[in-house]
């Protein structure tokens, strides 16, 4: 995790996250052939050694008023080599063959490998574990992403190649993203990418603070039993209350707005997340989303939070709106259309 971040680091992140989303197999992140040999640690499902699943009798520790205990730092970091959505020819089950597993774990050896020893500072946060999860998505049960309703399709239209990597037009700060503008990534801002997917959670009697470190966000999940706020109040974040299911925090959260609901949803979205302990390393973090203005039906993802050792640290986000990329794209805008209406290149 890296001290100094400007928005050109997060613009570059985001457009080798989105070349990423489409070259995975070539790059061997747990798809391609096996080029190093997994560690002791990756060399096993990381599902299958949790305290929880070898001793189902495990319970978490406790807080000193007797909450399960989440406090500590948490990354997504080992959850990087497993895709979204299913793969058509895994679309029938949850987990890898031990054959395509020793594929992912070997690739995953390979990419830390380079990340820590040969590429750029932007790279080199690789997980020391390997999941043998087919995606993300858990249900619908094929690991596939539900259709779009009509509106969520017109949505989707309308918001194609917004932000600093679209075509414009670029006419004012609004018509970039707030990930571009290093508002926010949104409450899911816990996915993996390049870099500062670490997060800290702390505790109270009756709150749980979640922090993210990329684009600096902070949750506060009320346990006291307040409803949500009024409808008319929306929130980058939402309205976060939640309550504790056995040794399980279940989060509920309304009251988006239009432009920071996950994956374009409407700000009716609802999410409910379930944070169970799995051992003293490792959390499930599972959500479901639900919104029947944008898809079909609701749906539900899962991954899992790791810890890594006791240097890991959350580190300052240092990026601010308005850094070189907004001002540049917008005076270039400019420059363009002066072009156009003159018929003169500048």
């Amino acid at each position: 995790m890296h001290r100094g971040r400007i928005l050109l680091g997060l613009l570059l992140a985001c457009a080798c996250v989105s070349a990423g989303a489409a070259s995975a197999q070539a790059q061997g992140r747990g798809f391609g052939p096996p080029t190093k040999s997994p560690s002791k640690l990756r060399s096993v499902p990381a599902e299958t050694t949790a305290a929880k699943v070898t001793d189902p009798s495990w319970k978490a520790p406790r807080t000193q008023w007797g909450a399960p205990d989440l406090t500590g730092i948490w990354t997504s970091d080992d959850m990087r080599g497993i895709p979204a959505a299913r793969p058509a020819n895994q679309k029938d089950r949850e987990s890898l063959t031990p054959e395509e597993f020793q594929r992912r774990a070997g690739g995953d050896e390979a990419s830390r490998d380079r990340a820590v020893n040969q590429e750029t500072v932007l790279r080199n946060e690789f997980g020391v574990r390997t999941f043998g999860y087919t995606s993300f998505v858990i249900d619908p049960p094929d690991g596939q992403l539900p259709a779009l309703t009509t509106a969520g399709q017109a949505k989707q239209r309308a918001s194609f190649g917004v932000g600093t990597f679209g075509g414009g037009p670029f006419n004012d700060f609004s018509n970039f993203t707030l990930y571009d503008r290093c508002i926010t990534r949104g409450i899911a801002g816990i996915f993996p990418v390049l870099y500062g997917n670490g997060l800290r959670i702390m505790q109270t009697p009756d709150e749980v603070i979640i922090s993210y470190e990329m684009i600096h966000d902070t949750r506060v999940v009320y346990l006291d039993g307040r409803p949500h706020v009024g409808g008319n109040i929306r929130q980058y974040m939402g309205n976060s209350v939640g309550h504790w299911e056995g040794d399980t925090l279940v989060v509920e959260t309304t009251n988006f707005t239009d432009r920071s609901a996950y994956r374009g949803a409407s700000p009716d979205l609802k999410m409910t997340e379930r944070f169970k302990p799995l051992s003293p390393t490792a959390v499930d973090w599972s959500v479901t989303f639900d919104d029947p203005h944008t898809w079909v039906r609701p749906w539900t993802f899962t991954m899992k939070l790791t810890k890594k050792d006791r240097t890991q640290q959350v580190f300052e986000y240092a990026c601010h709106e308005g850094n070189y990329a907004m001002p540049n794209i917008l005076s270039a805008q400019r420059s363009s259309e002066r072009a156009a209406a003159t018929g003169v290149k500048d």
